[in-house]
């Protein structure tokens, strides 16, 4: 498929650097990682000859999703999936050997991943109690609430979108350890005389999800 283009998609502020890292010759659509939605559907309809993913977004579930979306469509069986850095050299090509996240279903009922493209909540999220925390990067952040695939949590040290975290959960023989990314940050100033904070959405990459379930169900509020 001579003619066929190369989708690249990535944070907007990173998309004239991956331009570069991808080193792609012929037409080249690209996409912020915020209009995912839009991404496949071009993919779809223009069966491109490669994909290219910035590293963090295919660490996140709604890369992974994407991911899959593309390894289970034989019309895209020809598509070669290329994860790239936008601050290294790093690549990788993507195995079609098996999903990138694992989601079994009967084959009757069995259908492509949906994309979170706004946000919505693919896990169960369980509400913790007051008090619960885990690390970040070595820092304690208190949940709000968590599920297998993400936490919402309050902290003090300012984190950025798509920053690469290392999160622990638990402890001792219950620890789960896992990376991370920023799936979003704001900064807040509650009332009175308590200081400003940082409340960040977190999304697991490749956690233990059985043990992160226990946990969740141990601390439940």
């Amino acid at each position: 498929m001579a003619d066929a283009p190369v989708v690249l998609i990535g944070p907007s502020q990173h998309i004239e650097g991956l331009k570069e890292r991808a080193n792609v010759d012929g037409e080249l659509l690209t996409f912020a990682d915020t209009n995912a939605l839009q991404a496949l559907q071009a993919i779809s309809e223009r069966r491109p000859s490669l994909v290219v993913l910035e590293r963090l977004f295919a660490a996140t579930p709604r890369g992974a999703a994407l991911i899959n979306r593309i390894k289970q469509d034989p019309q895209l069986a020809h598509a070669e999936i290329r994860v790239v850095a936008h601050d290294s050299n790093h690549t990788r090509t993507v195995s079609r050997g098996k999903a990138a996240r694992p989601a079994p279903k009967p084959a009757a009922a069995a259908e492509a991943p949906t994309i979170d493209y706004r946000g919505t909540r693919r896990a169960k999220r369980f509400k913790l109690k007051t008090g619960v925390e885990l690390l970040v990067d070595g820092n304690p952040a208190s949940i709000i609430d968590m599920s297998v695939i993400g936490a919402q949590v309050v902290l003090s040290q300012q984190l950025r979108p798509y920053q690469r975290v290392r999160v622990v959960v638990g402890r001792d023989k219950d620890v789960c350890r896992c990376t991370a990314a920023i799936a979003w940050s704001r900064y807040e100033l509650p009332g009175g005389t308590a200081g400003g904070h940082y409340r960040v959405g977190i999304e697991f990459n490749e956690p233990d999800a059985e043990r992160l379930e226990k946990f969740c169900r141990r601390h439940q509020a």
